[in-house]
C-alpha cells in the first residue's frame, strides 16, 4: 500500500498481514480525494476505524493541516504510528487509541471541528455506521460546511439523514460505495 498523491506520494505505508484489516483500495482512496480536494486545503480531518492510517496520512499528503486518528484496536494504532513515523509526520497528527464513539466524545469535549470525517468500520459491524453517523449528527465535530464521508458496502444502504446530517451523494465504485453527509440546512 503506498500514499497516492501529494507531499507523501509514492511512499509506503505498513499493513497488517491477515484480515484484520481491510484497508481502503488505492483506487477508491482516488476518488475520494478528487471529489474533497478543492476544500481540503488548511482542514482538520479526523479518520475513524482508522486501521492503518491510510486514509488520513493522504489527506495530510494532500493538504490537510491535521489529522486525528481514531483506532480502537491497540496492534493497527500501533501500526499508525509507525507508518506517521516512517513518514516523519509528527504534530499535525494525533492518534486516540479508544472506541470510537469515546473518542468522538473526547473530541466533543475539546470543542473540536473538523472539514472531513471519514468513517470505515469493519464491515461486519454494521451497527457502527448507523452509531457513529447517529453521534455526529447531533454534535458540533462537523465544522460548518464540513462533510462526513462514510465507506461502506455497495449492498449496505446508509441512511438519508441522520440527525442533522444529510446524504448529499453516492458514490459507487465495485464493491463499494463511499456517501457523502453535510449538515442540513434549516427550514
Amino acid at each position: 500500500m503506498r500514499v497516492i498523491a501529494g507531499k507523501y506520494r509514492s511512499r509506503t505505508l505498513r499493513s497488517m498481514k491477515g484480515q484484520a484489516l481491510r484497508p481502503t483500495s488505492d483506487r477508491l482512496r482516488e476518488t475520494l480525494f478528487n471529489i474533497i480536494r478543492p476544500a481540503l486545503e488548511g482542514a482538520t480531518f479526523i479518520d475513524l476505524y482508522a486501521g492503518t492510517g491510510a486514509v488520513g496520512i493522504e489527506a495530510l499528503s494532500r493538504g490537510a493541516r491535521s489529522a486525528i486518528f481514531v483506532e480502537q484496536h491497540g496492534p493497527a494504532a500501533a501500526l499508525i504510528r509507525r507508518n506517521l513515523e516512517s513518514l516523519e509526520i509528527g504534530s499535525e497528527a494525533e492518534i486516540l487509541g479508544m472506541d470510537v464513539l469515546r473518542g468522538l466524545s473526547r473530541l466533543e469535549t475539546r470543542h473540536a471541528h473538523a472539514g472531513f470525517i471519514f468513517l470505515d468500520p469493519p464491515y461486519a459491524a454494521a451497527g457502527e455506521y448507523e452509531r457513529a453517523l447517529e453521534f455526529l449528527g447531533e454534535s458540533s465535530l462537523v465544522a460548518p460546511g464540513g462533510c462526513v464521508i462514510a465507506e461502506h458496502p455497495r449492498k449496505k444502504a446508509l441512511p438519508e439523514r441522520a440527525g442533522n446530517l444529510e446524504r448529499v451523494r453516492l458514490v459507487e465504485q465495485g464493491d463499494a460505495a463511499l456517501s457523502f453527509y453535510k449538515l442540513a440546512l434549516a427550514a
